[in-house]
């Protein structure tokens, strides 16, 4: 059996623009519970993502629950874990990418929603949420350069891929510490409100932005309904597995 469709946004989830990949998601859910994830926002106001993704996604005819995985005891929650496990549709939001993989890697919930995805849900993280779900997810380095990212094991759904997100606004701030750190690393920049969705056995990029591959000194621009190459498939595995 295929997966379920896998989309990674560039940020600016459930805002105008994000009509074509949420569309796409909504269309694709597999039957079962509807998740919006709001791990990365645990310290920003999770509340306020998730009555934002809820209100978003209502217009799509699909009805969200919020998934309250928020620190590791969350994560491995066997009930929270259980309910993961029936789902047709997750939706990582954005905010902090370092707790994206600090709660939920190897977790029971984790588990249970790359098993639901594998089985036919619909998956999807937007900024840090995309980050959080490639191979490595790029976290601040901290003095003396706050652009300085180095980069962390992620969930490791998109394998060699690290996801460099508002791209056309970090891009370049980010670019020269993420070649250096990721040596033979596919960097994937996304524009705001736009995104490569994996469907059918291909990756389209979606949204009124661009979809940037970086490999080596090769960089491939695709824009709103063009296939693109150069990344990976995604995983059927999880790493640890």
């Amino acid at each position: 059996m295929d997966t379920g469709m896998l989309a990674l946004v560039g940020g600016d989830e459930f805002n105008p623009g994000n009509e074509e990949q949420d569309r796409m998601l909504a269309a694709a859910a597999s039957r079962g519970p509807a998740f919006v994830v709001p791990t990365a926002a645990a310290r920003q106001g999770p509340e306020r993502a998730v009555a934002h993704a809820t209100a978003w996604f209502a217009r799509f005819d699909l009805e969200l629950q919020e998934l309250p995985v928020l620190k590791r005891t969350d994560a491995n929650s066997k009930e929270l874990a259980d309910l993961a496990r029936r789902g047709g549709f997750f939706y990582l939001v954005g905010g902090d990418p370092g707790l994206v993989v600090q709660v939920l890697q190897g977790t029971r919930v984790w588990t249970a929603i790359f098993q639901a995805w594998r089985d036919g849900a619909s998956l999807a993280g937007s900024s840090a949420g995309a980050m959080g779900l490639c191979s490595h997810t790029l976290i601040r380095a901290g003095w003396p350069d706050p652009t300085n990212r180095r980069p962390v094991d992620a969930l490791g759904v998109v394998p060699n891929t690290a996801v460099i997100p508002h791209y056309e606004k970090f891009g370049p701030r980010w670019m020269e510490s993420a070649r250096r750190e990721l040596p033979g690393v596919t960097l994937l920049g996304l524009g705001e409100r736009t995104a490569a969705v994996w469907t059918d056995g291909e990756w389209v990029a979606a949204g009124p932005g661009a979809v940037t591959v970086i490999k080596s000194a090769k960089v491939e621009t695709f824009n709103s309904g063009m296939k693109v190459t150069g990344l990976a498939s995604p995983a059927r595995m999880l790493p640890s597995q």
